[in-house]
């Protein structure tokens, strides 16, 4: 019987262990993705990040520089690139 208790132990430290090292790595996502901004219309075929408007699956646009395919960039590097904008193409412009 005191085997199945530090069975128990070592499993839950284990799974604790897991789901710490999950968080972390969740935590260090956000951390990019806010580093990061959509560019649109940079994208070649099939290598945007996500949707577009007639799909909402990663890797789905059909030809080089989609205006409506977006991928992450780094923060200030998508207006310097030919094509690229911030804003969704038919998005409102701000005032």
């Amino acid at each position: 019987m005191n085997k199945n208790i530090l069975y128990s132990a070592i499993t839950g430290i284990l799974t604790a262990g897991t789901l710490i090292a999950a968080s972390a790595k969740a935590a260090e996502a956000l951390v990019v993705c806010k580093e990061q901004e959509r560019c649109y219309g940079v994208s070649k075929a099939s290598k945007n990040d996500c949707s577009t408007s007639s799909s909402v699956c990663a890797g789905t646009a059909k030809q080089d520089y989609q205006k409506d395919a977006w991928v992450y960039l780094p923060k200030g590097s998508c207006e310097k690139l030919a094509g690229g904008s911030l804003a969704a193409p038919g998005a409102a412009k701000k005032k």
